[in-house]
């Protein structure tokens, strides 16, 4: 990667009192980001070609989508096939989907293609109340951990009112290359985490979300990654968020933790190319 001097002594993009000549969304590029979790699958994404313009214009170098639902993988493949090189894979099984049938369709998927990670897997007491449903939960999640640890693959979790719960049952299970995607648990449990090696991707309702603001007070630099989890999770309350909009993450976090914005950018996709093994 190349400093702002180097690019603009190259491009002389800066007059002679080194203002910038050209607008800010041009100078994004010089540290591209990677939006580490989203979901291009989804059926709002009806204007797929726009949405990932958008994105290659403010500065997404990639993005790593999600399938939570096996029946997925066909349009998943597609679009992977439409977005080489741009567009990667993680394969995982929403922790609400708890049928023997269902892990074993999982398990059948990965044999089909070979995902930069499993995930997003996890545990989900949001909307998993019953306490029987979240051992049979929690069984499944134990399974899909093993699957990436004998695979040697990172492993993304959903934890969603669970996250002191998911970071045990990694802890128990031996997990070391995990991404605990959208945390919602305690920031002191995250730092108990992140000294484990875990990674903590931060996504662009991080504008507005208190407890997320906290965690990446409390987190250093080097155990955060960026997402958006689109459509969901949106900067602007109500909207479908996109893949552009990781811009507002990087943003926050830089200002949150006092940090160049360039510097938050470059570390955080040295974290997730390192991570995912995503060449840039």
């Amino acid at each position: 990667m190349v400093s702002w001097l180097d690019i603009s002594a190259q491009y002389d993009i800066c007059d002679e009192t080194n203002t910038f000549l050209i607008p800010y969304r041009t100078l994004i590029w010089v540290y591209v980001m990677i939006d580490v979790h989203a979901h291009m699958t989804d059926p709002s994404f009806t204007d797929l070609p726009e949405v990932i313009r958008k994105a290659k214009d403010a500065g997404v170098l990639a993005i790593v989508t999600s399938i939570t639902d096996p029946d997925d993988l066909p349009k998943a493949e597609k679009i992977l096939a439409e977005y080489r090189g741009y567009i990667h894979l993680t394969v995982g099984l929403d922790p609400t989907l708890i049928s023997e049938e269902k892990f074993a369709s999982f398990l059948r998927g990965l044999e089909k293609v070979d995902p930069v990670g499993i995930g997003e897997v996890g545990l989900d007491h949001y909307y998993v109340r019953d306490p029987l449903l979240r051992d049979i939960q929690e069984k499944r999640f134990r399974e899909c951990i093993r699957v990436a640890v004998s695979r040697d693959k990172p492993l993304v979790v959903h934890s969603r009112s669970a996250g002191k719960k998911a970071l045990e049952v990694l802890f128990s299970e031996g997990a070391e290359k995990v991404l605990m995607h959208a945390f919602d648990g305690k920031a002191g449990d995250a730092l108990e985490a992140a000294k484990r090696g875990y990674f903590f991707s931060i996504p662009a309702s991080v504008v507005h979300s208190e407890q997320k603001q906290k965690m990446v007070r409390l987190l250093s630099i080097e155990s955060i990654m960026l997402e958006t989890d689109s459509p969901v999770l949106s900067p602007v309350k109500g909207e479908r968020n996109e893949p552009a909009n990781l811009l507002y993450s990087a943003r926050k976090v830089a200002e949150i933790k006092r940090m160049d914005l360039l510097e938050v950018i470059q570390t955080t996709t040295e974290n997730a190319s390192r991570f995912f093994k995503i060449k840039v």
